[in-house]
């Protein structure tokens, strides 16, 4: 797809910034949930480069954020959240077809897997509460964020990716 280390190299860095970008200050707060796009370009490395481009970019990204914009204390089980986001990503979405067929099974995994699960146990142990008061809200989010992620994946990837020169 790209002629070059160095063409591979600015699409990642440029992804990378994006992503620190709409997480940080593209999110929508909520008294109890916050929703963030910071998915996206990662999706959009893992349907370009695969999953260790995508792991590495979105584990990359989480730090550069925090280092450059910190919201709180650094944990490093985020860190390890971001990575596996972004090998689920590239393991099911790259050369793959753009269809709801091919996007459903990661953004599951990454939603009930990952932000449900891993997250809420980072969450419990960073914060000293139970697993289970924070658990309700963190339902909550993937209801909201499994829609919005299907069909922003989707649309960047038909509207974007698809569109970049050969």
């Amino acid at each position: 797809m790209f002629r070059s280390n160095t063409q591979r190299l600015v699409l990642l860095a440029f992804f990378i910034a994006l992503e620190v970008i709409l997480t940080r200050f593209c999110s929508i707060n909520t008294d109890f949930i916050r929703i963030g796009f910071g998915f996206l370009p990662v999706a959009m490395v893992g349907i370009m480069f695969g999953p260790l481009w995508a792991g590495a970019a979105y584990a990359i990204g989480d730090v550069l954020g925090m280092l450059i914009f910190p919201s709180g204390q650094f944990f490093p089980g985020f860190t390890v959240s971001a990575f596996l986001v972004g090998i689920i990503f590239g393991l099911f979405l790259h050369k793959k077809q753009p269809s709801y067929k091919n996007i459903i099974i990661p953004v599951l995994i990454v939603c009930m897997g990952v932000n449900l699960f891993l997250d809420t146990f980072w969450l419990s142990i960073l914060y000293g509460q139970a697993y289970l008061v924070l658990f309700p809200l963190r339902i909550i989010k993937c209801a909201v964020m499994i829609p919005i992620q299907l069909v922003l994946i989707k649309l960047i990837w038909q509207k974007v990716i698809l569109k970049l020169p050969q």
